[in-house]
């Protein structure tokens, strides 16, 4: 049965009202990046000149390309061993029966539930005694307090649902622990690693509390705190251009992330959701 044409209208009038609310900042920001001088005060909602004065200020000029540079190693590193430890510990805790399981993976979660802020003082004397103070080290150490937790409670509840068949025929034929989750668990967890990776990465890409505080060099430094410092002559000359054409800079690599890795993100979302 057709739906009356007024339910159509309505469902399309609000998918367009979600579409505009979600993508105008990020399409003002990009306009108001392209406008310098008296231009960015006035309010018009098409571009006038294409101008890239701004993304050439901010990527010739000081050491924005290097803190873009630190932010990528930071975040890929983050990724790379939250994904590795997580895949072995949801095995341990998907497949391996030891008493205290559920308690213990209780206990991982609840780490990430502490507000950075709570864990802030304490986190730096254990950065400084370990001598990591104003190295990138610092910030992998410190994002993988709340990615890891997360990486490994969607792992392991995204195993427990892959079927004990595979494995216990990779154990007929011999196969070590380790064998079994390279071979055989690491192909069928692609959607759920993409996703929880791609979250990870997106949390280390955009964190600033952290950041400003175990790093004190400019050329240390990742582009949340490197945005938040741009500032101009004075305090009454606020670059504005400048700050929203790092911001779009910054905003890029993860909406190209998100479009290429899309079927996998919709998949690993949606993974274990109904079994069967």
């Amino acid at each position: 049965m057709k739906p009356p044409v007024w339910q159509t209208v309505g469902f399309y009038a609000l998918v367009a009202i979600i579409v505009l609310q979600a993508v105008f900042p990020f399409y003002y920001a990009i306009l108001t990046s392209l406008e310098d001088g008296q231009a960015l005060f006035e309010v018009n909602y098409l571009p006038k000149a294409l101008d890239l004065a701004n993304y050439r200020a901010m990527l010739t000029g000081g050491v924005f390309g290097k803190q873009i540079l630190n932010s990528v190693f930071v975040a890929t590193v983050v990724v790379i061993l939250s994904l590795c430890l997580a895949v072995t510990a949801a095995f341990a805790l998907s497949r391996i029966r030891f008493r205290g399981r559920g308690l213990l993976l209780l206990t991982v979660l609840s780490v990430s539930m502490f507000p950075q802020i709570a864990v802030l003082s304490g986190l730096f004397e254990v950065i400084r005694f370990l001598g990591l103070f104003n190295s990138l080290w610092s910030l992998v150490f410190s994002y993988m307090i709340f990615t890891l937790p997360f990486t490994v409670w969607v792992l392991t509840t995204f195993m427990r649902n892959l079927p004990v068949e595979i494995e216990e025929a990779a154990i007929m034929d011999g196969a070590s622990s380790l064998t079994i989750i390279r071979r055989v668990f690491l192909p069928l967890m692609w959607p759920a690693m993409v996703t929880t990776g791609l979250l990870a990465f997106i949390h280390a890409w955009n964190e600033f509390l952290f950041a400003l505080t175990f790093m004190s060099t400019d050329s240390q430094r990742t582009v949340p705190v490197a945005i938040a410092l741009i500032s101009g002559r004075s305090e009454f000359e606020i670059p504005w251009g400048n700050i929203m054409a790092a911001s779009v800079i910054v905003t890029l690599p993860l909406v190209a992330l998100v479009l290429v890795f899309q079927r996998k993100i919709v998949s690993g979302l949606t993974a274990g959701a109904v079994k069967g």
